[in-house]
């Protein structure tokens, strides 16, 4: 099925205090449709790391928007999309490998998709250099609908 029951769509400069922002709008959202605390902690971690690889890497050394779009459809499945207009990623298969990482620097521990990828149903990634990044994560919930 899918029809949706909700949705929400967020666009937050790239500013690191935002991803506390993503953060709670995902919180609010799922617990908002009737979600597991369980659920709500795994989603905002996933989401967390998401956002966080915009700023630092989509947008590193300049700004622009990243877009965070929830949609809750009536069969439980949760997809969360974000999507930045920045750098993208050269080589999306090596950067999903655990610990690579393209700011060790910056003590990154390049572990960002792993997370994403342990807390949720599916994870994809497309990517354009030079255009942007967009990750879409799914994950089915427990909701009021399904009793």
């Amino acid at each position: 099925m899918n029809t949706i029951q909700n949705s929400l769509k967020l666009i937050i400069p790239s500013h690191s205090e935002n991803e506390g922002l993503a953060r709670l709008a995902v919180s609010g959202f799922l617990a908002s449709a009737g979600a597991d605390v369980s659920t709500i902690a795994e989603l905002k971690t996933a989401v967390s790391e998401g956002v966080t690889n915009a700023i630092v890497h989509g947008y590193r050394g300049s700004y622009g928007n990243v877009t965070l779009e929830i949609k809750l459809f009536k069969s439980g499945r949760v997809k969360i999309t974000i999507a930045d207009k920045g750098r993208g990623i050269e080589d999306i298969e090596r950067a999903m490998e655990p610990l690579f990482t393209t700011a060790p620097e910056e003590e990154r521990a390049g572990l960002g998709f792993a997370i994403m990828e342990s807390f949720c149903d599916k994870l994809r990634v497309k990517s354009s250099v030079g255009k942007g990044t967009r990750l879409t994560m799914e994950k089915y919930i427990k909701n009021g609908s399904q009793g």
